[in-house]
């Protein structure tokens, strides 16, 4: 492997590459007085680019930041709330993406048109847009640049979420340092397809709008589309990106000789998210890692390894760490694409427990420790190509369908 073009950093937020700010603060949407509602802001128009999901009932703010993308490829902020998807909610709820898309613009002074929304929480329910409003009259006195800026706004995303999200990297680009940095939500609903849940990322890094999507689609792709906590796609998944262009480098292109840094730093932290979401799953207790290799394709490492991590009775598995290799290789059998069902290999760790799809003997104590530990690795060696890819899972427990019986009470 090559030298890491990227140095991580601890405590990194949204807020650390240059030109952007962030915060948050309770509205009343939430039971709890937890923070509700955030913002990201930018002090210049940023190249954007945005992922959604494909479930066919999209929620009002999608709808509302397409359009604002659509108008020229920049924005200035992004609004959030959580508590209430605005999901299946009519004219209404369209109504009312736009009023926060109009109502922040107007607070933070700048364009509606580039002003991206976002909601998460329960489906189906009106937003009560008088604390909405009032919330949203406060939140340019809640904007800061450091650190307590990021965690107040990765606080106002959080739903069932345990934990706050967050990644962040410098590279050098043209001997420029540039900052990638982002923030996710995501615990439960989560099997994106060409998004996630909701995730934000912010660079200082200067490149186009059409080519920041391009690689906006290509990154999600090997991170976020490679998780699953329960095979749910949310209504509401959405990924968006901004490039304040104030590291002042010479604009990326595919030809840049420091492209390729750039694409392995907002790689890195858009897997370090993905990973996350992927641990914090409704009532998980450890990470399971799945990876492929010599399959026919990297497409067909992917399909093979998401259903691996799909998979219920694997999932259930690994909660009660047991090793049942049963299940991982039914799992690769169903899968679609082509498998030479003589030669595959499968290690739980370092433990073989098949060889040319025959079982080797393994000490089940061994097994049991190590299936007992927060982070699980499953390696499946197809023996038939060069195609791999690696997707990220959780365990099953009983306190998912308990968090999930009560999503709404």
């Amino acid at each position: 492997m090559g030298k890491q073009s990227y140095v991580i950093v601890e405590g990194g937020g949204v807020t650390t590459p240059k030109g952007f700010k962030a915060g948050g603060l309770h509205c009343g949407l939430k039971k709890t007085d937890r923070h509700d509602l955030g913002v990201i802001a930018c002090e210049v128009p940023a190249s954007a680019a945005a992922v959604y999901t494909t479930n066919l009932f999209q929620a009002a703010p999608l709808l509302v930041t397409r359009e604002a993308l659509a108008s020229g490829g920049l924005l200035r902020a992004v609004i959030v709330n959580s508590g209430n998807a605005n999901a299946c909610t009519g004219a209404q709820g369209e109504a009312d993406a736009r009023t926060m898309q109009a109502n922040a613009a107007e607070a933070l002074g700048v364009s509606k048109d580039q002003v991206a929304v976002a909601s998460t929480g329960v489906i189906g329910e009106l937003l009560k847009m008088d604390r909405v409003n009032a919330g949203i009259e406060k939140l340019p006195g809640r904007l800061r640049s450091d650190e307590q800026g990021s965690d107040d706004f990765c606080q106002a995303i959080l739903t069932t979420d345990l934990v706050k999200k967050t990644s962040c990297v410098t590279l050098t680009v043209g001997g420029k340092q540039v900052t990638v940095a982002g923030a996710a939500k995501g615990s439960g609903m989560i099997h994106p397809n060409m998004a996630t849940m909701l995730g934000f990322v912010t660079t200082d890094a200067k490149i186009g709008s059409p080519l920041l999507q391009e690689l906006l689609r290509e990154v999600t792709n090997v991170s976020f589309n490679m998780i699953t906590v329960d095979g749910d796609t949310s209504t509401n998944d959405m990924l968006v990106a901004l490039a304040s262009g104030l590291a002042d480098n010479d604009e990326l292109t595919r030809a840049h000789p420091d492209f390729a840094a750039f694409v392995d730093g907002l790689r890195h932290v858009c897997t370090e998210l993905a990973k996350a979401i992927a641990r914090d799953g409704e009532g998980a207790t450890k990470l399971i890692e799945t990876t492929v290799v010599g399959a026919d394709s990297d497409d067909a490492a992917q399909a093979i390894a998401k259903t691996i991590i799909g998979s219920s009775l694997v999932k259930s598995a690994v909660y009660g760490a047991d090793a049942n290799w049963g299940r991982i290789i039914a799992a690769v059998g169903r899968a679609g694409v082509p498998v030479n069902v003589a030669t595959v290999d499968i290690r739980l760790g370092d433990i073989v427990v098949l060889e040319q799809s025959r079982p080797v003997p393994f000490d089940e104590e061994i097994a049991l420790e190590y299936l007992k530990g927060d982070t699980v690795g499953i390696h499946v060696d197809l023996n038939m190509g060069s195609g791999k890819a690696t997707a990220w899972g959780c365990d099953l427990t009983y306190d998912y369908v308990r968090i999930n019986a009560a999503y709404r009470t």
